[in-house]
């Protein structure tokens, strides 16, 4: 019975992975999809609006 006890842990994640890829591959798109890449967009324009500031000079 010691090969049961040995295959159990990793039948256990692989049943909860295939659960979590099958949530992620539904809640894609939808009803809120344009709202989220709306988000983004924002997020992305304002990191390329950001001044880049110059690091900082250190003598050695």
């Amino acid at each position: 019975m010691d090969y049961v006890s040995a295959l159990l842990p990793p039948a256990v994640m692989a049943v909860f992975f295939v659960g979590v890829i099958r949530v992620i591959v539904k809640t894609q798109g939808g009803a809120n999809k344009s709202k989220e890449d709306a988000a983004v967009d924002a997020a992305l324009a304002r990191t390329e609006a950001a001044p880049v500031a110059a690091a900082p000079k250190t003598d050695a």
